[in-house]
């Protein structure tokens, strides 16, 4: 599995990917998840892969070769847009040339990217393009994609970013939220690769893989463990009897009612007729017959 987060944001773009291609008790795979295509001070863009590693590795190649789909590459697409509907034909080439042989070995076609980046005279921007070839935009409101292994990343995102964050903020809150990741899932795994891009700038210049002797990273991971446990030990526990009111947990529902408890109805409270053993009856009849031949 994987983890890929991208950020789009007032001053610029923010990528991060673990890469960690499988986990298993015997063998680990490293492979890069990101890859960077640069022309000077004119066009840059980011891609972030997960899925099937073959698949995206076949749609990555097409992108580097340049190859003509529709009469456009990524290095003379007039825009952004234009730039993921390139991304887009790629996946759909390499799906109509290996999927039917796929489907034959019981093999799913997934691939899911994240691309993003700056074309001369526009905005940055960055896109979530889906396994059909489809793909939809970062906005305002919801400025950042992830894929792979999302859920345990997605709650510090939630509760910090924003469209207006500076990139440095932007930049720690998705570190953390990779930790968060790398602590609860064994399929995501160092080193990371974390490019910051700062807009107009039309060049990778923060561009940095960590691994676990990363002074910062390390920092980070220690630090949000320990204010974690800090802020869980600062809550109070609940309260049962209502003393507290700040901690009353008992208290009446205002949209429902409380909940019944069912108990069994008296009709069925029949005891039950224990029979004796059949050892046991057996040996009363024995008796029973010595009994009778004394008296006889």
């Amino acid at each position: 599995m994987t983890y890929c987060i991208g950020l789009c944001l007032k001053d610029g773009l923010v990528f991060l990917s673990d890469t960690r291609t499988n986990a298993g008790v015997d063998q680990i795979g490293t492979f890069r998840k990101m890859t960077i295509f640069q022309k000077d001070n004119d066009r840059i863009f980011t891609l972030l892969s997960a899925g099937n590693l073959a698949i995206t590795q076949a749609v990555k190649e097409i992108l580097l070769q340049g190859e003509l789909l529709d009469g456009n590459n990524l290095w003379n697409v007039d825009n952004a847009h234009d730039a993921a509907v390139v991304v887009g034909n790629a996946i759909k080439e390499v799906y109509e040339r290996d999927h039917a042989s796929l489907e034959k070995a019981g093999i799913d076609f997934n691939c899911n990217l994240i691309f993003g980046g700056q074309v001369k005279g526009e905005r940055p921007r960055l896109f979530n393009v889906y396994s059909a070839g489809n793909f939809i935009e970062a906005t305002t409101e919801t400025c950042y994609f992830q894929i792979g292994e999302s859920k345990y990343g997605k709650p510090i995102l939630d509760r910090v970013l924003s469209f207006n964050s500076p990139l440095s903020l932007a930049t720690k809150c998705a570190l953390i939220s990779m930790d968060s990741t790398l602590n609860s899932n064994i399929s995501v795994g160092l080193p990371l690769d974390l490019l910051v891009y700062e807009k107009n700038s039309f060049k990778a210049g923060k561009l940095v893989t960590l691994d676990e002797s990363n002074p910062y990273f390390q920092m980070i991971h220690q630090h949000w463990g320990d204010r974690l446990r800090e802020a869980f030990n600062s809550i109070a526990e609940p309260s049962w009897t209502g003393a507290n009111k700040t901690r009353a947990i008992a208290t009446n529902p205002k949209k429902m009612a409380a909940l019944e408890v069912i108990h069994q109805p008296i009709k069925s409270r029949q005891k039950k007729v224990v029979k004796p053993a059949a050892s046991g009856l057996k040996n009363r009849r024995l008796t029973k017959k010595v009994a009778v031949k004394a008296k006889a």
